[in-house]
């Protein structure tokens, strides 16, 4: 297994970078398989839509579909795939970015009860918490 790093992950998906993104595809295409997945972390995902919605000024809806697509794809192993699952749900119906989703629902597996925040969208999710 291989670890894959948000710049690859954005080279290959993006393909902006002529040499770059051809080394991503070459790494990604040659190394991951569903015996050996290259394992993909939340800090990636989160580093992920942060990029594509900012740098790249991808649609919401769009970068939805690049995540759902990612936790699908059996060459990839996503650390903590429940916890993304419902992070990507909330993402798509709410209006909090990504990574507070991720936050709360990793938070609601460790136990935690409510996740307290002073961001005023993500306070829209039954489980966070305003002060």
């Amino acid at each position: 297994m291989i670890g894959i790093d948000t710049n690859v992950l954005v080279r290959y998906l993006v393909q902006d970078d002529p040499a770059q993104s051809a080394k991503a595809t070459d790494l990604i295409e040659q190394q991951c398989s569903l015996s050996s997945p290259g394992r993909i972390s939340i800090i990636v995902l989160c580093e992920l839509a942060w990029v594509l919605i900012g740098a790249y000024k991808y649609d919401k809806k769009l970068v939805v579909k690049v995540l759902e697509q990612l936790i699908t794809t059996v060459e990839f192993s996503i650390e903590n795939e429940r916890v993304v699952s419902k992070a990507i749900n909330n993402y798509k119906i709410g209006n909090a970015d990504f990574s507070d989703y991720l936050i709360v629902n990793s938070n609601k597996q460790a136990g935690c009860v409510k996740t307290y925040t002073f961001d005023k969208k993500l306070l829209q999710h039954k489980e966070a918490g305003s002060l």
